[in-house]
């Protein structure tokens, strides 16, 4: 099976996970610092996607279908 991401954008997702831990990741505009892991890792892939590496498109949102 083919690999997801470039080695390259998994640094960038390491490098965002230890700025985490440090206490040292914000978050975009508003600038808050960054608990939660999962974000840590949405950043990274953000960034290595600004950078041209090989990371997947992001995930279009599933839409809820209405109710009656």
């Amino acid at each position: 099976m083919a690999r997801k991401y470039s080695k390259k954008a998994s640094a960038d997702v390491e490098r965002a996970m230890k700025k985490r831990k440090a206490g040292t990741l914000k978050s975009g505009r508003s600038g808050k610092t960054v608990k939660s892991r999962k974000q840590a890792i949405a950043i990274g892939l953000s960034e290595a996607r600004a950078k041209g590496k090989k990371v997947p498109k992001k995930a279009a949102k599933k839409r809820k279908a209405a109710k009656r």
